[in-house]
C-alpha cells in the first residue's frame, strides 16, 4: 500500500525539518504552503518534499482538501507541522497498512505545553483521525477545527504523535485571537448570539472545565497557565460574537 503524508504549512521553518525527518518512511511526502515568507519551502524541498504553493488562504478545512487532492497513494497521513510521528508509532503505521483491517485509523496526541507533557486540562488522549484510506476520506469545509469524514470503519492505533503546538506564549496569544476571530465570525454566520454577560459566563465556565473537571490541576503551573489561556479564548470568542452582533442591528 502507498503512502502519501500531506502537511499544510505557512512560515513553519521551525518544525517543517522534524516533521518531515518523523515521517521519511512514507512513499511520497507533500506539503502545500500557503505563502511563507520564511524557509519553510526550501526546507521541505531538501527534505524530498513535494511543494506546492497556494497563497490564496480558504481556511483549514479546505485547504487540507487541497493538499489531500493532490495525492496519490492509497492511504494518506495527514500532519500538522508542529506533529511528529515516533518510531513506534511508524512501524505501526507501516505494520497496519500491510493488512488493514479498516477504511480510518485515529491516534492518541500527546501535547506539549510549556516543557511540560499534558496528561490532563483536556489534552490527553486528544484521539485524531489522521490514517485513512485516500477514496474514503475527505476534510470537513471548517474553517477553523476541520476533521476527516471517513466512508467505513474507523479503529484506534496504539501509538500516539507528539504534539509541540506553541513554541512561546506569544505565539498561543497570537492564535488565540486568530482563532477567536474566525470562531465568532462563523458562529455569526450561522445565526448564533450572545449577551453582554455572555462573554464572562463562558469564560468561566471554560476555566472550571480544564483546571477542575479535567483536572488541569494535575499539571503543575502548566494546567493553571493553560486553563487561564483557554478561558481567555472563550471570551475573546464570545466578546467578538457579541460585537458582530451588535454591528449588524
Amino acid at each position: 500500500m502507498k503512502l502519501s503524508v500531506i502537511v499544510i504549512t505557512r512560515n513553519e521553518a521551525a518544525h517543517i525539518v522534524d516533521c518531515l525527518d518523523s515521517v521519511a518512511f512514507a512513499d511520497e511526502i507533500i506539503v502545500l504552503d500557503s505563502g511563507s515568507t520564511d524557509a519553510t519551502c526550501e526546507l521541505a524541498r531538501a527534505h524530498g518534499a513535494r511543494v506546492e504553493v497556494n497563497a490564496e488562504w480558504p481556511g483549514f478545512g479546505p485547504q487540507k482538501n487541497r493538499a489531500l487532492d493532490l495525492a496519490t497513494g492509497d492511504w494518506v497521513l495527514s500532519l500538522d507541522a508542529d506533529e511528529r510521528v515516533p518510531p513506534e508509532l511508524g512501524e505501526e503505521i507501516r505494520r497496519v497498512l500491510t493488512r488493514p483491517t479498516a477504511e480510518g485509523y485515529r491516534m492518541a496526541r500527546l501535547s506539549n505545553f510549556c516543557g511540560r507533557w499534558m496528561r490532563h486540562s483536556g489534552w490527553w488522549p486528544d484521539r485524531v483521525l489522521r490514517l485513512f484510506r485516500r477514496q474514503a476520506g475527505r476534510f470537513t469545509d471548517d474553517v477553523v477545527h476541520e476533521h476527516v469524514e471517513v466512508d467505513g470503519r474507523v479503529a484506534t492505533l496504539s501509538g500516539h504523535l507528539l504534539h509541540y503546538p506553541y513554541a512561546s506564549l506569544e505565539a498561543f496569544i497570537d492564535k488565540i485571537n486568530r482563532y477567536s476571530s474566525e470562531a465568532a465570525l462563523k458562529a455569526h454566520a450561522h445565526g448564533r448570539r450572545t449577551t453582554l454577560v455572555g462573554p464572562f459566563g463562558h469564560a468561566a465556565w471554560t476555566f472550571l472545565r480544564h483546571y477542575g473537571l479535567r483536572r488541569g490541576f494535575l499539571d503543575g503551573w502548566q494546567g493553571l497557565v493553560l486553563a487561564g489561556m483557554a478561558a481567555t479564548g472563550s471570551f475573546y470568542r464570545y466578546a467578538k460574537l457579541y460585537w458582530l452582533g451588535r454591528r449588524s442591528r
